[in-house]
């Protein structure tokens, strides 16, 4: 089945050829793309992760900028926290449904950048593919 373009950009909120900015794909898109959004939601791809190790997964990412992530992330739905009352305090995090939905059609366009960023980056020294 083919989708006309037209269908495709109703969708995204277009309206006579403009993106407005109010749109909530924009809302979305921002927390889903955001540098730190995306790499959170590829190390949830594979297993549920505790904070810990969702950030020596993430390397770089500050404690702040991980807590607002995942804030964020579990306010859309993508991501579930589920504390334990244990001692120590144990919080661990995995993907939702809607996030496994998610990662599902994001994980190619990830194939499409670790398969293709050596060259983007560096043009004369990447082996041709």
């Amino acid at each position: 089945m083919k989708v006309s373009t037209e269908l495709l950009r109703q969708g995204f909120g277009f309206t006579d050829g403009i993106l407005p900015a109010k749109c909530a794909t924009r809302t979305v898109l921002d927390h889903v793309t955001s540098k730190w959004g995306v790499l959170v939601l590829v190390a949830l791809t594979e297993q549920t992760l505790r904070w810990g190790e969702l950030r020596r997964v993430v390397q770089g990412i500050s404690e702040k900028m991980l807590a607002q992530t995942l804030k964020t992330l579990e306010a859309d739905g993508f991501v579930h926290r589920e504390a334990f009352g244990s001692i120590p305090p144990r919080v661990d995090y995995s993907l939702t449904d809607r996030g496994r939905d998610l990662t599902e059609k994001l994980m190619p366009l990830m194939d499409w950048i670790a398969g293709n960023a050596e060259e983007i980056i560096n043009p004369l020294t990447a082996s041709p593919a």
